[in-house]
C-alpha cells in the first residue's frame, strides 16, 4: 500500500508561550498519527497560504483555532469553499474542534457562541458508533448547534450534543481536542484562564484521568488509510 499525504490546514497559531516546548498545531498532528505511513505538508490558511487543489492531498485535516467559523474574515469563507470542493471531490477530510466547525458550517450546518458556556478539560464522550465511552480534552465555547444534514451524530455527551460527526465515507470531525498532550493543555489553560470563570478554571486546569489519545489516533489514521472506491 503506498503512502497516504496528508494535508494539514492550519487555522490557528499556538501562544508564543508554549510554541518553542510544544511546536505548532501542524506539528502536533504529525506525532498524533506519527505510527502511520503518511507524509504531511501544512498550509497555514490562518495566514491566506491555501492548497492549489483539492486533490494536492490524499486526505484533509483541520485544526483548532481560537477563531469563531461566523467571523467575517476572508481566509474563513475561503476555507469554506476548499472544503465544499473537497467534498465535491471526494478527498477524504477530517476536522477537530474549530475544523469540526467549519466543516459543519460549509455543508449546511449551523455553528454558535453556546449559551451554556465553555467546555474544557478532559471530557467523557460515549460513542454511539463504538459502543464506549471515550476520554478527550475540550476547549470550547463554540458548538454545532445544528448539524449538516448528510452528518450522522457519532459521538456526543450532555453539554455538547453534536461532538463527532461521520460524513458517511467521506468526512470525520471531533469537537474535542486529541491532539492535545496533557502538559499542552495545561499550559494553555494557564495562558487562556481568563476566558472562563475562575471557580471553572480551577476545576479543569490539570489532567488528572487517562485520554482515549491512541484509540482515536488509530481511528483517524484507519479513516485516511481506508482504501475507497473509486467515483
Amino acid at each position: 500500500m503506498m503512502s497516504k499525504h496528508i494535508g494539514i490546514l492550519v487555522t490557528g497559531h499556538v501562544p508564543g508561550e508554549l510554541i518553542d516546548q510544544h511546536g505548532n498545531y501542524a506539528q502536533m498532528f504529525e506525532a498524533l498519527l506519527g505510527k502511520f505511513d503518511f507524509t504531511f505538508s501544512a498550509y497555514f490558511v490562518v495566514d491566506g497560504q491555501f492548497p492549489e487543489s483539492p486533490t494536492d492531498a490524499d486526505g484533509w485535516l483541520i485544526t483548532g483555532s481560537r477563531f469563531g467559523v461566523y467571523e467575517e474574515h476572508d481566509w474563513i469563507r475561503k476555507l469554506e469553499d476548499f472544503i465544499r470542493a473537497v467534498h465535491a471531490a471526494r478527498v477524504p477530510m477530517v476536522g477537530i474542534c474549530f475544523g469540526h466547525q467549519v466543516m459543519a458550517k460549509a455543508l449546511g450546518g449551523t455553528v454558535e457562541k453556546f449559551k451554556g458556556g465553555w467546555a474544557a478539560g478532559a471530557s467523557k464522550y460515549w460513542r454511539k458508533d463504538l459502543g464506549r465511552e471515550q476520554t478527550v480534552l475540550a476547549w470550547h465555547q463554540d458548538q454545532v448547534i445544528e448539524k449538516p444534514p448528510e452528518a450522522e451524530v457519532v459521538g456526543s455527551n450532555e453539554f455538547c450534543e453534536n461532538a463527532v460527526l461521520r460524513y458517511g465515507d467521506w468526512g470525520l470531525s471531533f469537537q474535542p481536542h486529541p491532539e492535545f498532550s496533557k502538559d499542552y493543555y495545561e499550559g494553555l489553560a494557564e495562558v487562556r484562564k481568563y476566558v472562563m470563570p475562575e471557580e471553572q478554571f480551577e476545576r479543569v486546569r490539570k489532567v488528572e484521568v487517562p485520554l482515549s489519545t491512541d484509540s482515536i489516533a488509530d481511528e483517524i489514521g484507519a479513516f485516511f488509510a481506508r482504501q475507497r472506491a473509486a467515483g
